[in-house]
């Protein structure tokens, strides 16, 4: 097979919208090629979604499109330009080791970004090498797709290639390249970005991209402006809640990594709670706690508010009248979250209605398990089945009283079938997470020894966290404690 029949028979059809902005948002530049590139992993309900062919992607040409040795027809690859609030410290940033290489028009005529990261230096490299290592890109790929199966807007992942290539870090790892799907790699720091260093006219021409990208419907909007803020703080506010919800951790909520679609992106330092305890941080660089579990919301308001910054100069031509409308909406932020946020520990409970009291059984809930240091995840799932443990929490006598509670309050809604509550908390709470233990020893396993089936055992079992199969039971255990915290890295 030729490689341009290759390109064609995989499915490819490219366009780059984004390429056609002015070029200050962006540097036009060629993945650097790698020298043995092979498939580790390829995501085919992913492929068959975006139109792919899958056979074609396995063979020699199509792997060389996925680590950037062969750029499809259409294809216009570029770095992308952004800055960003790093721990609170404003900087200029941009795709130092990832190169878009444009959209993929599906059969259903959506397009969704097609990036590749790891694929060499780039002019915001900023004396990096452009490259990744192999075990942070199959955490990213094991971690975006556990998000998607649990209903959680993310980025995900394609494809996981090795380049045949040494990444040198603190030791010597194989090199890999990711190819990360997205709605775009739109980022609360690309307006940073050109509302620090562009024009108005060219933040005006970014605003309407995101507008026609993402938020159909602005054209009837009376202030598209307004209208386009006022849509990310509430895609934001849904995201939030949803992670908070499954105890997700993303370690490093920088506002270049806030997606303006609403999905989860960069993970980098990410990972789930076992233990309930809001000052939770796994990230080894986020050594006063700015990310922890508890504070993410907090943190999602103040990079919303750096996003409304740069849309005042088209809110409105007085600069009063725009910090007004930019301050109502972001008030906005907590009532959304908190009501999605309600609404989701409300369904954990298997609670089909609402009440007053709610908020105060929920949050006496999260107190206890705090208290007696009960695993998240775990908990909501012994709620489920009626299988409360023998341990220090459920014996306790403040938890009895909980309980006498909880089910008097589901004895007073009209639907008080034990089933209905069973079917609705068995629907929002997952049998398992990936576990911390079980994420590096997918891990270990792949980059020590190559052994891949470790880590496509645990895809499989994530791939229907709601499933609560026999063979699930397994990975939803906890690990036994080592004494020391699980710590992650950022890991370039």
């Amino acid at each position: 097979m030729t490689k341009e029949n290759a390109l064609t028979e995989a499915g490819w059809k490219f366009d780059n919208s984004y390429a056609r902005l002015p070029e200050t948002f962006y540097t036009r530049l060629n993945p650097t090629p790698v020298r043995s590139a092979k498939l580790v992993v390829l995501n085919y309900p992913l492929a068959k979604d975006l139109g792919l062919n899958d056979k074609v992607l396995e063979s020699d040409n199509g792997v060389a499109v996925l680590a950037g040795n062969l750029v499809p027809e259409n294809a216009l690859p570029l770095a992308q330009a952004y800055a960003g609030h790093q721990f609170g410290h404003f900087t200029m940033l941009g795709d130092g080791r990832a190169l878009l290489l444009g959209e993929q028009i599906i059969p259903q005529g959506e397009r969704f970004d097609v990036q590749l990261k790891g694929s060499g230096k780039t002019p915001y490299s900023r004396g990096g090498d452009g490259r990744a290592a192999l075990g942070p890109m199959l955490r990213e790929y094991i971690i975006s797709e556990a998000m998607h199966a649990l209903g959680i807007p993310t980025t995900r992942s394609l494809a996981v290639v090795t380049t045949g290539e040494p990444v040198f870090r603190e030791t010597v790892l194989p090199g890999a390249i990711l190819t990360r799907v997205a709605a775009s790699h739109l980022r609360v720091g690309t307006f940073q970005y050109v509302s620090t260093w562009g024009t108005v006219e060219n933040l005006r021409i970014l605003a309407d991209y995101t507008l026609q990208r993402h938020f159909p419907g602005s054209e009837t909007a009376e202030n598209q402006y307004l209208f386009l803020l006022q849509e990310v703080v509430r895609r934001q506010a849904v995201l939030l809640a949803k992670w908070q919800l499954v105890g997700f951790i993303h370690g490093v909520m920088n506002t270049d990594n806030m997606a303006l679609s609403g999905e989860t992106i960069d993970y980098g330092p990410c990972a789930f709670m076992d233990t309930y305890d809001p000052a939770t941080v796994f990230s080894s660089i986020d050594k006063y706690g700015r990310y922890a579990y508890g504070n993410q919301p907090n943190i999602a308001t103040w990079n919303l508010a750096r996003f409304a910054e740069t849309l005042l100069p088209l809110l409105h031509n007085n600069k009063g009248e725009a910090f007004i409308l930019a301050e109502n909406t972001l008030v906005g932020f907590a009532k959304h979250y908190r009501s999605d946020w309600l609404a989701g520990m409300r369904a954990k409970l298997g609670i089909l209605n609402n009440e007053p009291e709610d908020e105060s059984l929920i949050e006496n809930l999260l107190s206890l398990m705090e208290k007696y240091h009960a695993d998240y995840t775990n908990t909501f799932l012994a709620l489920t089945f009626d299988n409360a443990k023998d341990t220090k929490m459920f014996c306790s006598a403040e938890f009895i009283e909980w309980h006498k509670l909880w089910q008097a309050r589901l004895g007073r809604q009209q639907d008080n079938l034990k089933s209905n509550h069973f079917k609705l908390m068995r629907n929002s709470n997952p049998a398992l997470i990936p576990r911390n233990n079980r994420v590096e020893e997918a891990l270990e396993a792949a980059v020590k020894h190559e052994d891949f089936s470790v880590m496509q055992r645990l895809l499989h079992l994530l791939s229907n966290p709601f499933a609560h199969s026999p063979e699930q039971t397994e990975y939803s255990m906890l690990s036994v404690p080592s004494g020391n915290p699980y710590v992650t890295f950022c890991g370039t």
